[in-house]
Protein backbone atom coordinates (compact mmCIF):
# COMPACT_ATOMS: atom_id res chain seq x y z
CA UNK A 1 0.00 0.00 0.00
CA UNK A 2 1.28 3.57 -0.69
CA UNK A 3 1.86 5.58 2.33
CA UNK A 4 -0.74 8.36 3.09
CA UNK A 5 0.06 11.73 2.22
CA UNK A 6 0.62 14.17 5.26
CA UNK A 7 -2.42 16.35 5.83
CA UNK A 8 -1.65 20.07 5.01
CA UNK A 9 -1.41 23.01 7.57
CA UNK A 10 -4.62 25.12 7.36
CA UNK A 11 -2.53 28.24 7.95
CA UNK A 12 -4.93 30.70 6.61
CA UNK A 13 -7.58 29.65 9.25
CA UNK A 14 -4.90 30.18 12.04
CA UNK A 15 -4.30 33.32 10.66
CA UNK A 16 -7.93 34.32 9.97
CA UNK A 17 -8.42 33.54 13.95
CA UNK A 18 -5.23 35.17 14.81
CA UNK A 19 -6.25 38.22 13.06
CA UNK A 20 -9.95 38.26 14.80
CA UNK A 21 -8.25 37.77 18.10
CA UNK A 22 -5.61 40.82 17.30
CA UNK A 23 -8.72 43.03 15.75
CA UNK A 24 -10.88 41.73 19.25
CA UNK A 25 -8.11 42.91 21.60
CA UNK A 26 -7.37 46.17 19.82
CA UNK A 27 -11.18 47.17 19.61
CA UNK A 28 -11.64 46.12 23.44
CA UNK A 29 -8.38 48.07 24.39
CA UNK A 30 -9.39 51.62 22.06
CA UNK A 31 -13.06 50.69 23.73
CA UNK A 32 -11.60 50.86 27.27
CA UNK A 33 -8.83 53.56 26.75
CA UNK A 34 -12.56 55.63 25.24
CA UNK A 35 -14.17 54.68 28.22
CA UNK A 36 -11.48 55.72 30.94
CA UNK A 37 -11.01 59.43 28.69
CA UNK A 38 -14.16 60.18 28.69
CA UNK A 39 -15.45 58.42 32.16
CA UNK A 40 -13.36 56.15 34.20
CA UNK A 41 -11.15 59.11 34.57
CA UNK A 42 -13.79 61.44 36.55
CA UNK A 43 -14.31 58.30 38.94
CA UNK A 44 -12.27 58.19 42.00
CA UNK A 45 -13.18 55.02 44.09
CA UNK A 46 -12.11 53.24 47.26
CA UNK A 47 -13.00 49.69 48.89
CA UNK A 48 -11.51 51.44 52.10
CA UNK A 49 -15.58 51.53 53.56
CA UNK A 50 -18.49 51.06 55.57
CA UNK A 51 -21.86 51.56 56.28
CA UNK A 52 -22.65 53.53 60.00
CA UNK A 53 -24.93 54.71 61.89
CA UNK A 54 -25.14 57.04 65.11
CA UNK A 55 -26.06 53.86 67.06
CA UNK A 56 -27.38 54.35 70.96
CA UNK A 57 -26.16 52.77 73.89
CA UNK A 58 -29.27 52.92 76.21
CA UNK A 59 -27.65 52.88 79.97
CA UNK A 60 -29.88 53.08 83.06
CA UNK A 61 -29.90 56.20 84.67
CA UNK A 62 -31.18 55.11 88.37
CA UNK A 63 -29.95 52.08 90.44
CA UNK A 64 -31.80 48.96 91.01
CA UNK A 65 -33.51 45.81 90.63
CA UNK A 66 -34.76 45.07 86.42
CA UNK A 67 -38.47 43.82 86.58
CA UNK A 68 -38.53 43.30 82.82
CA UNK A 69 -36.78 43.53 79.96
CA UNK A 70 -39.85 42.97 77.10
CA UNK A 71 -36.95 43.13 74.15
CA UNK A 72 -35.03 40.74 72.05
CA UNK A 73 -32.15 41.41 69.59
CA UNK A 74 -33.19 42.77 66.30
CA UNK A 75 -36.51 43.70 67.24
CA UNK A 76 -37.78 47.28 65.46
CA UNK A 77 -38.90 49.59 68.04
CA UNK A 78 -40.70 53.04 67.95
CA UNK A 79 -39.98 56.19 69.78
CA UNK A 80 -41.37 55.74 73.57
CA UNK A 81 -41.59 52.18 73.50
CA UNK A 82 -39.99 50.33 76.74
CA UNK A 83 -36.88 48.81 76.28
CA UNK A 84 -36.44 48.06 80.51
CA UNK A 85 -38.43 48.50 83.42
CA UNK A 86 -36.55 48.53 87.05
CA UNK A 87 -38.81 47.68 90.12
CA UNK A 88 -39.64 51.24 91.31
CA UNK A 89 -41.70 50.73 94.91
CA UNK A 90 -38.90 52.53 96.21
CA UNK A 91 -38.82 55.61 93.93
CA UNK A 92 -42.52 55.48 94.53
CA UNK A 93 -41.86 55.48 98.46
CA UNK A 94 -39.50 58.80 97.76
CA UNK A 95 -41.80 60.42 95.91
CA UNK A 96 -45.04 60.03 98.27
CA UNK A 97 -42.28 60.99 101.05
CA UNK A 98 -41.52 64.23 99.22
CA UNK A 99 -44.48 65.55 98.19
CA UNK A 100 -45.67 64.86 102.28
CA UNK A 101 -42.87 67.40 103.33
CA UNK A 102 -43.74 69.82 100.72
CA UNK A 103 -47.12 69.63 101.70
CA UNK A 104 -45.97 70.35 105.64
CA UNK A 105 -44.19 72.96 104.45
CA UNK A 106 -46.33 74.90 101.83
CA UNK A 107 -48.93 74.67 104.96
CA UNK A 108 -45.99 75.94 107.31
CA UNK A 109 -45.87 78.74 105.31
CA UNK A 110 -49.45 79.65 104.88
CA UNK A 111 -49.35 79.32 108.84
CA UNK A 112 -46.59 82.14 109.20
CA UNK A 113 -47.84 84.28 106.40
CA UNK A 114 -51.65 84.95 108.79
CA UNK A 115 -48.96 85.28 111.72
CA UNK A 116 -47.10 87.88 109.62
CA UNK A 117 -50.88 89.62 108.53
CA UNK A 118 -51.89 89.42 111.99
CA UNK A 119 -48.72 90.96 113.19
CA UNK A 120 -49.29 93.87 110.24
CA UNK A 121 -52.41 94.72 111.67
CA UNK A 122 -51.08 95.06 115.10
CA UNK A 123 -48.51 97.58 113.99
CA UNK A 124 -51.49 99.36 112.83
CA UNK A 125 -53.25 99.41 115.97
CA UNK A 126 -50.08 100.25 117.69
CA UNK A 127 -49.70 103.01 115.83
CA UNK A 128 -52.99 103.93 116.24
CA UNK A 129 -52.75 103.66 120.17
CA UNK A 130 -49.91 106.28 119.65
CA UNK A 131 -51.82 108.93 118.25
CA UNK A 132 -54.74 108.21 121.07
CA UNK A 133 -51.73 108.35 123.51
CA UNK A 134 -50.69 112.00 122.25
CA UNK A 135 -53.71 113.35 122.41
CA UNK A 136 -54.30 112.60 125.76
CA UNK A 137 -51.60 113.64 126.56
CA UNK A 138 -51.85 116.88 124.95
CA UNK A 139 -54.78 117.06 127.15
CA UNK A 140 -53.70 116.22 130.29
CA UNK A 141 -50.41 118.70 129.81
CA UNK A 142 -53.19 121.26 128.90
CA UNK A 143 -55.05 120.28 132.68
CA UNK A 144 -51.98 121.00 134.53
CA UNK A 145 -50.83 124.09 132.60
CA UNK A 146 -54.47 125.61 133.33
CA UNK A 147 -54.35 123.86 137.38
CA UNK A 148 -50.70 125.87 137.58
CA UNK A 149 -51.75 128.94 135.99
CA UNK A 150 -54.47 129.46 138.44
CA UNK A 151 -53.94 130.75 141.76
CA UNK A 152 -53.15 128.53 144.59
CA UNK A 153 -56.21 129.62 146.50
CA UNK A 154 -59.00 128.98 144.11
CA UNK A 155 -57.36 125.06 142.91
CA UNK A 156 -57.24 122.60 145.54
CA UNK A 157 -53.89 120.96 146.05
CA UNK A 158 -55.58 117.70 145.37
CA UNK A 159 -56.64 119.03 141.79
CA UNK A 160 -52.97 119.87 141.22
CA UNK A 161 -52.00 116.80 142.55
CA UNK A 162 -54.20 114.82 139.96
CA UNK A 163 -53.42 117.17 137.16
CA UNK A 164 -50.08 116.15 137.42
CA UNK A 165 -50.25 112.53 137.54
CA UNK A 166 -52.64 112.50 134.76
CA UNK A 167 -50.01 114.75 132.72
CA UNK A 168 -47.08 111.99 133.57
CA UNK A 169 -49.27 109.08 133.00
CA UNK A 170 -50.07 109.98 129.76
CA UNK A 171 -46.56 110.66 128.59
CA UNK A 172 -45.68 106.90 129.68
CA UNK A 173 -48.81 105.62 127.80
CA UNK A 174 -47.10 107.64 124.82
CA UNK A 175 -43.61 105.99 125.17
CA UNK A 176 -45.14 103.02 126.18
CA UNK A 177 -47.26 102.35 122.73
CA UNK A 178 -44.11 103.43 120.87
CA UNK A 179 -42.25 100.52 122.15
CA UNK A 180 -45.15 98.62 121.48
CA UNK A 181 -45.30 99.73 117.84
CA UNK A 182 -41.52 99.14 118.02
CA UNK A 183 -41.94 95.25 119.25
CA UNK A 184 -44.60 94.84 116.61
CA UNK A 185 -42.85 96.15 113.98
CA UNK A 186 -40.03 93.56 115.14
CA UNK A 187 -42.28 91.22 114.75
CA UNK A 188 -43.39 91.79 111.38
CA UNK A 189 -39.51 91.70 110.37
CA UNK A 190 -38.94 88.35 111.98
CA UNK A 191 -42.26 86.82 110.70
CA UNK A 192 -41.14 87.89 107.12
CA UNK A 193 -37.82 86.29 107.93
CA UNK A 194 -39.49 83.17 108.65
CA UNK A 195 -41.43 83.19 105.71
CA UNK A 196 -38.64 83.53 103.47
CA UNK A 197 -36.58 80.81 105.50
CA UNK A 198 -39.53 78.36 105.25
CA UNK A 199 -40.05 79.27 100.99
CA UNK A 200 -36.47 78.45 100.39
CA UNK A 201 -37.01 75.24 102.54
CA UNK A 202 -39.93 74.75 100.46
CA UNK A 203 -37.97 75.49 96.87
CA UNK A 204 -35.01 72.59 98.10
CA UNK A 205 -38.23 70.37 98.97
CA UNK A 206 -39.93 71.19 95.28
CA UNK A 207 -36.27 70.16 93.95
CA UNK A 208 -36.19 67.10 95.75
CA UNK A 209 -39.94 66.30 94.75
CA UNK A 210 -39.08 66.82 91.11
CA UNK A 211 -35.46 64.93 91.68
CA UNK A 212 -37.77 61.86 92.70
CA UNK A 213 -40.22 61.91 90.17
CA UNK A 214 -37.29 62.05 87.73
CA UNK A 215 -36.04 59.45 89.57
CA UNK A 216 -39.59 57.17 89.47
CA UNK A 217 -39.66 58.01 85.49
CA UNK A 218 -36.51 56.92 84.60
CA UNK A 219 -37.39 53.53 86.22
CA UNK A 220 -38.78 53.22 83.34
CA UNK A 221 -35.73 53.36 79.95
CA UNK A 222 -37.46 53.96 76.68
CA UNK A 223 -36.59 54.42 72.92
CA UNK A 224 -35.18 57.56 72.35
CA UNK A 225 -35.83 57.14 68.60
CA UNK A 226 -37.08 54.58 66.17
CA UNK A 227 -34.49 51.64 65.58
CA UNK A 228 -33.79 47.85 65.72
CA UNK A 229 -32.56 46.81 69.31
CA UNK A 230 -29.10 45.10 69.42
CA UNK A 231 -26.41 44.09 71.51
CA UNK A 232 -29.19 43.70 74.75
CA UNK A 233 -27.08 42.77 77.82
CA UNK A 234 -29.18 42.13 80.94
CA UNK A 235 -32.12 40.10 81.35
CA UNK A 236 -34.80 40.59 84.11
CA UNK A 237 -33.53 40.18 87.77
CA UNK A 238 -30.10 41.57 87.30
CA UNK A 239 -28.97 44.64 89.25
CA UNK A 240 -28.14 47.51 87.74
CA UNK A 241 -26.45 50.78 88.31
CA UNK A 242 -26.40 54.30 86.94
CA UNK A 243 -24.62 53.96 83.63
CA UNK A 244 -24.50 50.13 83.19
CA UNK A 245 -25.41 48.92 79.85
CA UNK A 246 -28.44 47.57 78.90
CA UNK A 247 -28.73 47.54 74.70
CA UNK A 248 -27.87 49.39 72.18
CA UNK A 249 -30.21 51.08 69.62
CA UNK A 250 -29.59 51.30 65.68
CA UNK A 251 -31.37 54.07 63.20
CA UNK A 252 -31.21 51.70 60.52
CA UNK A 253 -33.44 54.74 58.79
CA UNK A 254 -30.76 57.41 58.82
CA UNK A 255 -27.77 55.19 57.74
CA UNK A 256 -24.72 56.49 55.76
CA UNK A 257 -21.42 55.25 54.33
CA UNK A 258 -18.16 56.85 55.62
CA UNK A 259 -15.59 56.16 53.41
CA UNK A 260 -12.20 56.85 53.51
CA UNK A 261 -10.10 58.35 50.47
CA UNK A 262 -6.66 58.76 49.93
CA UNK A 263 -5.44 62.53 50.12
CA UNK A 264 -4.13 62.00 46.48
CA UNK A 265 -8.01 61.36 45.38
CA UNK A 266 -9.63 64.26 47.09
CA UNK A 267 -8.16 66.93 44.56
CA UNK A 268 -11.76 67.02 42.77
CA UNK A 269 -14.19 65.60 45.34
CA UNK A 270 -16.94 68.01 46.73
CA UNK A 271 -20.14 68.21 48.51
CA UNK A 272 -23.07 67.24 46.50
CA UNK A 273 -21.33 64.98 44.05
CA UNK A 274 -22.95 61.88 42.68
CA UNK A 275 -22.17 58.38 44.46
CA UNK A 276 -22.04 54.88 43.77
CA UNK A 277 -22.45 52.71 46.37
CA UNK A 278 -21.74 49.19 45.68
CA UNK A 279 -22.29 46.79 49.26
CA UNK A 280 -20.47 43.47 49.68
CA UNK A 281 -23.55 42.29 50.82
CA UNK A 282 -25.82 43.11 47.69
CA UNK A 283 -23.55 43.27 44.64
CA UNK A 284 -26.10 43.17 42.02
CA UNK A 285 -27.60 46.53 43.21
CA UNK A 286 -25.88 49.77 42.38
CA UNK A 287 -27.00 52.24 45.09
CA UNK A 288 -26.90 55.96 44.02
CA UNK A 289 -25.66 58.18 47.09
CA UNK A 290 -24.65 62.02 47.21
CA UNK A 291 -21.33 63.23 48.44
CA UNK A 292 -22.56 65.29 52.09
CA UNK A 293 -19.31 66.45 53.82
CA UNK A 294 -15.54 66.05 53.86
CA UNK A 295 -13.51 65.45 57.39
CA UNK A 296 -12.02 68.19 58.63
CA UNK A 297 -8.76 66.57 59.36
CA UNK A 298 -7.09 63.55 58.42
CA UNK A 299 -7.99 59.90 60.54
CA UNK A 300 -4.53 60.30 62.07
CA UNK A 301 -5.10 63.12 63.16
CA UNK A 302 -7.85 62.05 65.38
CA UNK A 303 -6.45 59.11 66.67
CA UNK A 304 -5.63 58.37 70.32
CA UNK A 305 -1.61 58.75 69.69
CA UNK A 306 -1.44 61.02 66.77
CA UNK A 307 1.93 60.97 65.15
CA UNK A 308 4.76 63.36 65.46
CA UNK A 309 6.40 63.95 62.64
CA UNK A 310 8.72 66.00 63.85
CA UNK A 311 11.70 63.94 64.79
CA UNK A 312 14.77 62.66 63.41
CA UNK A 313 13.37 59.36 61.67
CA UNK A 314 10.57 59.89 58.97
CA UNK A 315 8.44 58.22 56.70
CA UNK A 316 5.61 59.92 54.20
CA UNK A 317 2.71 57.73 54.38
CA UNK A 318 -0.34 58.53 52.65
CA UNK A 319 -2.99 59.61 55.07
CA UNK A 320 -6.36 59.06 54.16
CA UNK A 321 -9.49 61.47 54.66
CA UNK A 322 -13.10 60.25 55.61
CA UNK A 323 -15.92 61.20 54.05
CA UNK A 324 -19.72 61.29 54.76
CA UNK A 325 -22.09 59.96 52.21
CA UNK A 326 -25.52 60.25 52.23
CA UNK A 327 -27.65 57.20 51.30
CA UNK A 328 -31.26 58.03 49.87
CA UNK A 329 -33.96 57.90 52.25
CA UNK A 330 -35.64 55.02 50.57
CA UNK A 331 -32.87 52.72 50.43
CA UNK A 332 -32.24 53.46 54.12
CA UNK A 333 -35.97 52.76 54.99
CA UNK A 334 -36.02 49.56 53.44
CA UNK A 335 -33.21 48.12 56.76
CA UNK A 336 -31.12 46.24 54.27
CA UNK A 337 -28.35 48.59 54.85
CA UNK A 338 -26.57 47.47 58.20
CA UNK A 339 -23.65 49.17 60.59
CA UNK A 340 -20.45 47.72 59.62
CA UNK A 341 -21.15 46.30 56.22
CA UNK A 342 -18.18 46.98 53.47
CA UNK A 343 -18.91 48.61 50.56
CA UNK A 344 -17.17 49.79 47.36
CA UNK A 345 -17.64 53.94 46.52
CA UNK A 346 -17.03 55.46 43.42
CA UNK A 347 -17.43 59.21 43.60
CA UNK A 348 -18.48 60.60 40.13
CA UNK A 349 -16.10 64.16 39.98
CA UNK A 350 -17.82 65.65 36.68
CA UNK A 351 -20.19 67.72 38.55
CA UNK A 352 -19.99 71.02 40.46
CA UNK A 353 -20.09 72.12 43.52
CA UNK A 354 -23.17 74.17 43.79
CA UNK A 355 -25.42 72.57 41.77
CA UNK A 356 -25.34 69.26 43.64
CA UNK A 357 -25.62 71.09 47.14
CA UNK A 358 -28.81 72.50 46.17
CA UNK A 359 -29.38 68.80 45.34
CA UNK A 360 -28.66 67.28 48.47
CA UNK A 361 -30.38 69.82 50.19
CA UNK A 362 -33.30 69.19 48.13
CA UNK A 363 -33.20 65.38 49.20
CA UNK A 364 -33.28 65.84 52.72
Amino acid sequence: MPPASPAKPRRPLRRAVLGLVLCAALGGGVYAGWDWWTVGRFFVSTDDAYVQADISVLAAKVSGYLEAVPVVNGQAVKRGDVIARLDDGDYRLAVTAAQDKLATQESTIVRIGRQAEAAQAQVLQSAAQIDAAKADAVRAGADYARATGMQADYVAKSRLDQAKADRDRTEAAVKSAEAALVAARANVEVLRAQTREAENLAAELRTAADRARRDLDFAVIRAPFDGVVGNKAVEAGAYVSPGSRIAALVPLQSVRVDANFKETQLGRVRPGQEVHIHVDAYPDRDIVGTVESLSPASGSVFSLLPPDNATGNFTKIVQRLPVRVHVPEDVAREGLLRPGLSVVVRVDTREGADAPVQKLAARR
